[in-house]
């Protein structure tokens, strides 16, 4: 049985969408194009605790495995969540392999992923330095990365305040980023992140100049 199926994963998507949609006001600007069957990479910037739970709401119809900071799992009723939904916690002054193998250990079991490139939450209205990390995952395990762009009122706000106070935002989602995937050196790992955060940086100005008609 695939996680979709789960009736608990199916209860947690139908909470978060009307938490995401209604509570937080997400307006969806481009679908989300994740394939129906196989193993992807979603990538996205970072503005808030609050990102994964509203990605996820305009994505129904997979359940996107993220990588995230270890202490988000300790976290009253959110960690519960996020242990069902089979986060991979992260030790960020690490450098443990074991978040790694699970990774694709789940890309070959033909999960979805969910990576912050920049690694960090941003509080700039500008993208931060990406991370290669994405970039070399998806070639070693020969899978697409699909980019997304999101932004809104919760931006700058700490945990809390973010998941609590309503708030407005916008998502855009892009098709597959093309790069060179013949291998791994350090030219060509650095080619495929700045394609991967050129692909954001368009869905960026799709989101901007939907704020800007408001």
């Amino acid at each position: 049985m695939r996680p979709e199926d789960r009736f608990s994963i199916r209860a947690l998507h139908a909470i978060n969408s009307l938490f995401a949609r209604v509570y937080h006001h997400l307006t969806i600007l481009e679908p989300c194009p994740l394939p129906r069957e196989g193993p992807a990479i979603v990538v996205c910037n970072h503005i808030s605790g609050l990102d994964p739970l509203l990605i996820q709401s305009a994505c129904t119809y997979r359940l996107i495995t993220w990588m995230m900071a270890k202490e988000y799992m300790d976290l009253p009723v959110l960690g519960r969540v996020f242990k069902t939904l089979g986060v991979i916690p992260v030790d960020r002054g690490s450098r443990e392999t074991g978040p790694l193998r699970q990774v694709f250990r789940q890309l070959e079991q033909g999960r979805i992923i969910g990576i912050f490139p920049e690694g960090k939450i941003s509080t700039i209205n500008g993208l931060l330095d990406f991370q290669t990390g994405a970039a070399l995952i998806a070639i070693r395990a020969k899978v697409p990365v699909y980019p997304a762009y999101l932004d809104g009122t919760q931006r700058n706000k700490e945990m809390k305040p973010a998941f609590l106070q309503r708030s407005s935002s916008k998502i855009a989602f892009g098709p597959a980023v093309e790069f060179d995937r013949r291998d791994t050196s350090r030219p060509s790992l650095d080619a495929a992140t700045e394609a991967i955060k050129t692909a954001v940086f368009r869905l960026q100005s799709r989101v901007d100049n939907a704020h800007s008609v408001r």
